[in-house]
């Protein structure tokens, strides 16, 4: 158990490179075998300890799963699973998401050029809505699902195109999604 008390609150749009229903959603393995993906959180409160003097130690230690139960966040089970971490960036970012209406923007300059988007029907045009609500997970409660396009490029270099998309409400804590 994490000693460390903290909690996040906040909105996220992340794109990654599997089909519209990605599979990972669903216990099962990524579209093409392997994940590449982006994720923009734009965190309107939280707090980590008697923090926040220190904030960037603060996120990059929940980014990181330090301060967090096993297996209870998105952070601490993809950063248990790296086999390589590169040293942080600190840059100005530009993030823009709209849960509702399935729409975000992110970039960071040099690095991270991103949009999400609705699914649309390929024959009338017309914007289709659909939402993930797993039980038990430990990401979020409810994610309204889109598609989106990044274009990333420093250490690590990949272009997503028309891809899964997902838009979500964050509430997190060191023990998991928050009730």
């Amino acid at each position: 158990m994490a000693e460390t008390k903290w909690t996040i609150h906040g909105r996220e749009f992340a794109n990654c490179n599997c089909s519209y229903g990605c599979p990972c959603q669903f216990n099962a393995l990524p579209t093409h075998g392997n994940c590449w993906a982006v994720v923009g959180i734009q965190i309107d409160k939280g707090y980590h300890g008697g923090t926040d003097a220190m904030q960037r130690e603060a996120l990059l230690r929940i980014m990181s799963g330090q301060d967090t139960k096993p297996g209870a966040t998105m952070f601490q089970v993809f950063f248990s699973m790296l086999s390589k971490v590169h040293d942080p960036v600190f840059a100005e970012i530009d993030f823009a998401v709209d849960i509702d209406k399935r729409r975000a923007k992110l970039n960071v300059p040099g690095y991270i050029e991103q949009r999400g988007e609705p699914i649309v029907n390929p024959v009338s045009g017309a914007e289709h809505r659909i939402r993930i609500e797993p039980v038990g997970g430990f990401e979020f409660k409810v994610a309204e699902i889109g598609r989106g396009w990044t274009k990333t490029s420093g250490p690590i270099t990949y272009e997503l195109s028309d891809s899964y998309g997902q838009f979500a409400e964050l509430h997190l804590c060191q023990d998991g999604i928050v009730a």
